[in-house]
């Protein structure tokens, strides 16, 4: 009976040990604890790669659009999705301010800062604090310029304020929505590798004003020569972060139509900065003057018809 047994056993082990004997049986192999497991190499990655990626944008902000386009969006009639484009931190402010005064040639404003999260908070309080910026700047200019005429009375033009409010936001929402149209048409006709939504676009105009801050507040200075370099600096700065964010978007474009669309963009925001720094600061002031000049006549034909 034993050697039943034992001739049974060895069968048995005989048929787990060969898995040639049974091919449809499930073999189950355990590791012992001094065995570890083997992975295959994979590719290796240059550092200058990873760089070149990280400033890019290409792998974190294609998963961000990816991920952006999973959430579920509010309607537009609630609070929650005007919410979205202010939901940004003060480190994500700084950086795109950063990047507007400190552009990165070759390099695009928009994959560097903007499409991880695009934001209407930056533009907003850029525009209205150079908005107050050209007005008070405007008038302190015109009170230094007159300073020390004694025929000169100084009146506060509030009016200003106003003008400007309507000429930094008219700019810095219909340039925007008519370059927008402008590229979803020419897209239509011509496949280009790069295209911005309205939001992004008008983040870039946005941010690129910042620069007119510092420099309407240098305005005060009553040098001509003085505002024109400062003014010429500015535009310099803004105009190739523009330049350089939209060429991107009409290089596969006919050359002519890419080259008038750049030019004309470069053309309007110098328009903007020559025209506030004419029209604010080196407008002729003579209404103040008006009282004193005419009470001379008024006086000289009262005394003769005494």
């Amino acid at each position: 009976m034993a050697a039943v047994d034992d001739l049974q056993f060895e069968e048995f082990g005989d048929a787990a040990t060969s898995p040639a004997a049974n091919p449809g049986a499930t073999t189950i192999h355990i590791e012992g604890p001094s065995e570890s497991p083997t992975h295959q190499p994979g590719l290796p990655r240059g550092s200058g790669g990873e760089e070149d990626d990280e400033l890019l944008g290409n792998d974190d902000s294609d998963k961000t659009e990816l991920l952006a386009g999973q959430k579920k969006s509010s309607p537009f009639w609630t609070f929650e999705y005007y919410q979205t484009f202010f939901d940004v931190d003060t480190y994500q402010v700084f950086d795109r301010i950063k990047g507007s005064l400190l552009p990165i040639p070759g390099k695009n404003f928009v994959r560097l800062y903007i499409r991880s999260n695009p934001d209407l908070y930056g533009p907003f309080w850029i525009c209205a604090t150079l908005v107050f910026a050209i007005a008070i700047s405007g008038n302190l200019s015109n009170f230094l310029i007159h300073l020390g005429e004694k025929t000169y009375h100084y009146v506060p033009e509030f009016r200003k304020v106003s003008i400007a409010a309507t000429i930094i936001y008219a700019y810095a929402w219909l340039v925007p929505l008519a370059l927008w149209g402008f590229l979803m048409w020419r897209n239509s006709k011509v496949m280009n590798i790069v295209s911005y939504s309205f939001l992004e676009i008008v983040c870039v105009y946005g941010y690129s004003l910042f620069i007119y801050i510092p420099t309407a507040v240098l305005w005060v200075i009553p040098q001509k020569a003085v505002r024109w370099i400062l003014v010429m600096i500015a535009l310099g700065i803004s105009g190739s972060v523009l330049a350089m964010t939209f060429w991107p978007a009409v290089r596969e474009d006919n050359r002519r139509i890419a080259l008038a669309t750049i030019v004309t963009i470069v053309l309007l925001h110098t328009l903007l900065s020559v025209g506030c720094l004419a029209y604010f600061f080196d407008a002729p002031e003579m209404d103040h003057h008006l009282p004193a000049t005419t009470a001379a006549p008024n006086q000289t034909a009262a005394a003769a018809k005494n």
